[in-house]
């Protein structure tokens, strides 16, 4: 089983384009895709990017694409999603997730571990 820990989230100035990562323990961690949602107060959990084990097959929610990039390093057991561009509407809590490759990535369900999430806040 591999366990999540989320960081790089704060207070962002809109435009910026801070880096978020995602530290998983245990071995497992390259049997794996991993995804990055968010949460905004009051909203359902929405996808917003996911990456295969290898790392060669990305995809993103349409309000991510062309200003987010998800990346993950094996041999650090970490992934990453660099965000550019921010707006106000990016603020969120970001949740990593990992999941067994196959199915609909964009479904929270198909997921079966989650960090605890890091608030990214985007200020006008």
């Amino acid at each position: 089983q591999v366990q999540l820990v989320e960081s790089g989230g704060g207070l962002v100035q809109a435009g910026g384009s801070p880096r978020l990562s995602c530290a998983a323990s245990g071995r497992t961690f390259t049997r794996y895709s991993m995804g990055w949602f968010r949460q905004a107060p009051g909203k359902e959990r929405e996808f917003v990017a996911v990456i295969s084990w290898t790392g060669d097959t990305t995809y993103y929610a349409d309000s991510a694409k062309g200003r987010f990039t998800i990346s993950r390093d094996n041999a650090k057991n970490t992934v990453y999603l660099q965000m550019s561009s921010l707006k106000p509407e990016d603020t969120a809590v970001y949740y990593c997730a990992a999941r067994n490759w196959g199915g609909n990535y964009v479904e929270k369900n198909t997921y079966h571990t989650w960090g605890q999430g890091t608030q990214v806040t985007v200020s006008s």
